[in-house]
């Protein structure tokens, strides 16, 4: 069913984070980020107060800003019991958190305006070792993969100043077929059809990096090593 343009959502947590040395004998991470009360300046490159440490496959103005639903949370914690115990917005690495938008409901291309600034949605989350290492659970990114429950990034269309309590209002959505769920499963899933890769390589606004993907997955045969990215 096509998703209606209105859906909207308040932000309820921002989050940034600075790179450091996490994990001895790994590389640093800025993975650990904090609740701030501050509003953020949001820029092509994400929030002025945050970083990102290995901008080869994090960050970027394709990754400038990762969202994750509130609510996956609770269904964390009920499926992995007292090693979830501390699991809330904000563990996961994200940027923004809100209740009442997840995968299921947002499509890839959407353009959602975010306090004053407008942003669009580029690709979901392909988790890495670094959530296994911050979450202290050796299976996190596999059971994120396994879960879809990856959240989303943003590229930033106009740059703003975003503040907790601010909506995010859906502007345009060009791919109500393909929500960030669906896309996201077919991104991860490694029988995909050669004929459904092709056609997410033409998906209008993908992030350049998910449709380079599927292009290779269009060709019969290729199979992807996610090993050294799920396990370090």
């Amino acid at each position: 069913m096509p998703v209606q343009p209105e859906l909207g959502a308040t932000v309820t947590g921002l989050y940034v984070g600075q790179v450091r040395q996490l994990w001895p004998g790994k590389p640093a991470s800025a993975i650990g980020k904090l609740l701030t009360e501050a509003p953020q300046a949001l820029t092509e490159t994400g929030f002025t107060d945050d970083q990102q440490a290995d901008l080869v496959v994090h960050g970027g103005v394709e990754k400038a800003v990762h969202h994750y639903a509130a609510e996956h949370y609770e269904a964390w914690r009920a499926e992995l019991g007292p090693s979830a115990d501390g699991f809330g917005p904000g563990r996961f690495g994200e940027n923004i958190s809100t209740t009442g938008m997840t995968e299921s409901d947002l499509c890839i291309g959407d353009r959602l305006r975010l306090g004053s600034a407008v942003v669009e949605i580029s690709q979901g989350r392909q988790p890495c070792w670094k959530l296994n290492a911050h979450t202290g659970l050796k299976t996190m990114a596999a059971l994120f993969q396994q879960t879809l429950r990856t959240g989303w990034y943003y590229r930033v269309i106009e740059p703003g100043t975003v503040r907790i309590g601010d909506e995010i209002l859906r502007l345009e959505c060009p791919n109500p077929d393909w929500t960030v769920e669906r896309v996201t499963r077919a991104r991860l899933d490694p029988g995909l059809a050669p004929e459904t890769a092709s056609f997410l390589a033409r998906l209008p606004r993908l992030a350049p990096g998910w449709a380079e993907a599927f292009s290779r997955k269009s060709h019969r045969g290729f199979r992807e090593d996610v090993a050294a990215r799920l396990e370090g």
